[in-house]
């Protein structure tokens, strides 16, 4: 795994972890009724992990953790994906693809952080 994918994910969690912050509507939007509290707090939350994941991932000496907790996060916000996706089927057809396309993206994700993961320093 080059140093550079390693900082392209952490990139990509410390963008997607400061919209939580910057535009929180479409976040708090997608979170599963089910879940206590308000939306906006769950999207505070999550803007909060996104942005220490990418802390941890970006020093070498948490990176295999970091990395590793990555992957769990990526699977644990799948639900409101799903969520998604079912909101939006009866948007246009535009959106409604948007949503559905983000469903298989997860498994990917998982996958760059697993990685990540594994090509991290040992600790020791």
């Amino acid at each position: 795994m080059t140093a550079r994918s390693t900082r392209l994910l952490v990139g990509l969690l410390a963008g997607a972890g400061a919209t939580h912050f910057l535009a929180p509507a479409p976040y708090d939007a997608i979170v599963p009724e089910a879940l206590p509290g308000s939306p906006r707090a769950w999207t505070r939350a999550s803007g909060v992990a996104e942005l220490a994941l990418a802390a941890a991932v970006a020093h070498p000496a948490t990176r295999r953790t970091g990395a590793l907790l990555t992957a769990g996060f990526f699977t644990a916000v799948f639900p409101a994906n799903v969520k998604m996706a079912y909101d939006w089927r009866h948007r246009p057809a535009p959106l409604k693809a948007a949503a559905y396309a983000r469903l298989p993206v997860q498994v990917p994700l998982v996958m760059w952080a697993l990685k990540v993961s594994r090509s991290a320093a040992p600790r020791g």
